[in-house]
């Protein structure tokens, strides 16, 4: 629900709103490709946003039971260099930076967001260089994380993660923005960070211990009661309750991550939500702790090195930027054109 109390908004099931991917089953495969784009390449970007759907359909095909999706985002300063004279997302704005006592959600660059997903790593990975290559020098690479399924959806602590995501209508409403912003409607905000884990210091930890830093236990994946639970357990913390009395939910698609022969092991979060707010308020009960000092023991043993908050345009939206390029000045110029046929399943011309 919105954290604003506003009902879960019906605009993202009408016509022009339809919303991108973000709620798509979780996949055993994803690439997380994050872009800046150089001073002069937007009008490359709205190219692009306007034969996003062509791509995905002619790499999909391939494997029709492959699964592939591509969810886009858009962070705060470029969103203004593409639409200068346009409204503005209400929820958008920089990663916000927390640092309490040598914690540190750290905010970094990136202009772009592709978070793509599938059943298998061959139709992420052409999907991905197929958007590289369009953009070619345009942009520069900030982080590409190729994300994998470990075992049962573990991640590499050795728990399950994501057993809490809402599924069907759920996820929509947690995900997608309504009424409380009609201009976006179908619209959603998707935060990303990238938590590298000193697995040592982990594996050093008796498993009771590390059941209590996550609110889980290890084997069964059964949550801890609430007499039992410490309150710096990782899930209570990120556990959000409305007004009402109603859990506030958002989707989360994270993914594993490695390079054994580096030392690197990490997990790569990827939340979505129709507001900032809830993943806003999750990081700063984890950093800052709920009370103050009381935080997540996570991040005893995994730093945060990546934070950047995107805005993901509704389909019908993300394809119109290609007309952009024409009222790039907000005059009205432009055709106008939704093109909702590319990303809606019709077939290209």
């Amino acid at each position: 629900m919105s954290t604003d109390g506003a009902p879960p908004g019906r605009a993202a099931s009408q016509p022009g709103t339809l919303p991108q991917p973000v709620a798509a089953p979780l996949t055993g495969a994803a690439i997380f490709l994050l872009l800046n784009v150089r001073p002069g390449g937007e009008q490359a970007v709205r190219d692009l946003c306007g034969d996003l759907g062509g791509l995905l359909r002619s790499v999909g095909f391939r494997d029709l039971t492959g699964g592939l999706t591509c969810v886009t985002g858009f962070g705060s300063d470029l969103w203004d260099r593409l639409r200068p004279a346009g409204p503005r997302p209400v929820g958008l704005h920089p990663f916000r930076e927390i640092l309490a006592e040598g914690r540190h959600a750290v905010s970094t660059a990136g202009d772009l967001l592709f978070h793509i997903r599938a059943v298998q790593m061959d139709l992420c990975f052409e999907l991905a260089m197929q958007i590289t290559r369009r953009l070619g020098d345009l942009v520069t690479p900030v982080d590409e994380v190729h994300g994998f399924r470990y075992f049962d959806e573990r991640d590499l602590l050795g728990f399950v993660d994501g057993t809490e995501n809402p599924s069907g209508a759920d996820a929509v409403a947690a995900t997608i923005i309504g009424a409380e912003d009609p201009e976006f409607a179908g619209g959603s905000y998707v935060i990303v960070q990238k938590y590298l884990h000193d697995m040592d210091k982990w594996n050093a930890l008796p498993v009771e211990q590390q059941e209590n830093v996550i609110g889980r236990y290890k084997l069964s994946n059964v949550e801890q009661d609430d007499d039992v639970k410490p309150s710096y357990a990782h899930n209570a913390l990120t556990s959000l309750t409305a007004d009402d009395g109603t859990e506030i939910q958002i989707v989360r698609d994270n993914m594993p991550f490695g390079r054994p022969s580096e030392g690197e092991y990490g997990t790569y979060f990827i939340g979505y939500a129709r507001s900032p707010d809830p993943i806003e308020q999750m990081l700063q009960n984890m950093f800052v702790g709920l009370p103050p000092g009381n935080y997540d023991r996570l991040l005893d043993v995994s730093t945060a090195v990546t934070g950047v908050l995107f805005f993901v345009p509704s389909a019908p939206l993300l394809e119109s930027l290609a007309d952009d390029g024409d009222d790039a000045d907000g005059d009205g110029d432009g055709d106008g054109s939704l093109g909702i046929g590319s990303l809606g399943g019709a077939p290209p011309d």
